[in-house]
């Protein structure tokens, strides 16, 4: 049986489509995805994202571990940041990718994915060394996405501005939103600026209420699933279980940013570097044709097969169709047509660069 998110009576309440999504019953879209999506581009849009999981890892060697578990380097990281990493296998394969804040020296925050939780925190506590703590506090956070052009404007309604992260990728651990406490990050999934505000999962609803009733004038409108995944998929934001997964390199799907080969030991570091330069890659695709392209569709030149799609469809801010894929890097240049195979029929298509949209 689905779980529900603390803010399910709210989605119900406002006539949101609830469908199950990663072991919860979760708004796939209130009035229309696109709709919702435009609201994000061009003022705002609220998210529920309670059903992330988030993991507490404390502890005098708390930083050690966090170098062995993940592939980016948080040696020089300080407090209040914000930093994004995959976690690999033994064979180079991503397991997730996460998020990172340090709250302080031996203490950090990791944002997993929602479906890979239990995965993450059962291969976490068998990997973890030394003194150090790690505990799942899930289920006592919930996490909402505040997200369009209009965010700051909003929350500057609730909460003192001069209290906010300045910066993409920072945080403040401690602010009063409406009255409420909560950890408040200038990051999201949209590739628009905003901010995720986390908070005791009995707060939550009051939350959500009060950003919704602070942003009528500015347009804001809660936005489910549907327009999340065309978000991130316009900005080129990778999916777990799409663009990566546990026999994909994270130096495959272009997280190259997110990978310290120099750093000290990880897991997947030695696998990472005998596999040596990754044989595929992560390209965007453009429909020149007509048509949708969606997931798991194979992408040719004339009958000589590339790779698949990992993530397809039309795109309401760029008004157009479009997709990713994971390709033979040898013929992954910049202005190279291509086909690609949906349902029997080839769709012509340009490869074109990543991201498709960048915010302003």
């Amino acid at each position: 049986m689905e779980k529900k998110t603390p803010l399910y009576d709210c989605h119900v309440e406002a006539g949101a489509s609830m469908v199950p999504f990663a072991g919860y019953l979760m708004p796939v879209q209130y009035t229309d995805i696109i709709e919702e999506h435009m609201a994000v581009r061009t003022k705002a849009g609220l998210f529920d994202v309670s059903h992330m999981g988030e993991v507490m890892i404390s502890g005098r060697d708390a930083l050690k571990n966090i170098n062995f578990l993940f592939t980016n380097d948080f040696t020089s990281m300080t407090d209040g940041r914000v930093r994004y990493s995959p976690m690999c296998n033994p064979d180079g394969g991503v397991i997730d990718d996460l998020l990172i804040y340090r709250i302080s020296e031996g203490r950090y925050i990791v944002v997993v994915n929602a479906s890979n939780r239990d995965k993450d925190v059962d291969w976490m506590k068998s990997h973890i060394f030394g003194q150090v703590t790690l505990e799942d506090i899930s289920d006592s956070v919930a996490q909402i996405a505040l997200q369009g052009p209009k965010s700051k404007e909003i929350l500057a309604k609730l909460t003192d501005i001069n209290g906010l992260p300045e910066k993409y990728y920072t945080f403040a651990e401690t602010c009063d939103v409406a009255e409420l406490k909560c950890l408040v990050s200038q990051t999201g999934y949209t590739g628009e600026f905003g901010y995720e505000l986390y908070c005791h999962a009995d707060s939550a609803a009051s939350l959500w209420k009060a950003l919704i009733d602070a942003g009528k004038d500015e347009g804001l409108i809660p936005c489910g699933l549907g327009a999340r995944d065309t978000l991130r998929l316009e900005a080129a934001m990778p999916l777990y279980g799409h663009e990566m997964d546990d026999t994909v390199s994270p130096l495959e799907t272009g997280l190259d940013f997110g990978v310290k080969l120099l750093k000290d030991d990880f897991i997947g570091k030695s696998a990472l570097i005998a596999r040596g330069e990754p044989k595929i890659t992560r390209v965007g695709l453009k429909v020149t044709g007509r048509g949708i392209i969606r997931e798991h569709c194979p992408v040719f030149i004339g009958e000589e097969k590339l790779g698949d799609t990992t993530s397809g469809t039309f795109l309401p801010y760029l008004n157009g169709a479009y997709a990713m894929a994971l390709i033979n890097k040898s013929h992954s240049e910049i202005g190279t047509l291509v086909s690609v195979e949906v349902r029997g029929r080839r769709i012509e298509a340009e490869i074109v660069p990543l991201p498709f949209y960048k915010k302003s």
